[in-house]
């Protein structure tokens, strides 16, 4: 019968990363990885985190939601052709992205904030 054995500081080593870089997208944060597979290959690691707030007031909670998919660099040029391709669809179809601008953006905000005031119950305003 065999056992999982716990990792060795040589097992966790493997796992470090060795190259990184954070993209802030709104809500969601992903994170480009670089690590070493056993055999010193190296791979990508990509991470959505999407921060997830629950509660009210006192009883306010934030998680965050994590997704990952490792790219192996054999993978590279066909991963890179097929979302180069996907991406000029959507860009051809619905155009480029424009950011709102700074006072648009602001005018959302406040409206989120309101609507979120106007959703929160008569008696959550007091701190019973």
């Amino acid at each position: 019968m065999e056992f999982d054995k716990p990792k060795s500081d040589v097992d966790k080593k493997e796992n470090d990363i060795i190259y990184s870089k954070a993209i802030k997208a709104g809500k969601r944060i992903y994170y480009l990885d670089v690590k070493k597979s056993r055999n010193d290959d190296m791979f990508v690691a990509i991470t959505e985190s999407k921060k997830k707030i629950s509660g009210m007031d006192d009883n306010l909670q934030v998680t965050y939601e994590k997704h990952k998919i490792f790219l192996y660099k054999e993978d590279f040029d066909k991963f890179l052709e097929g979302m180069e391709e996907v991406i000029g669809f959507v860009k051809r179809e619905q155009g480029e992205y424009i950011p709102p601008r700074r006072e648009e953006t602001e005018e959302v905000e406040e409206e989120e904030e309101v609507e979120e005031k106007r959703s929160r119950g008569f008696f959550d305003k007091f701190k019973l």
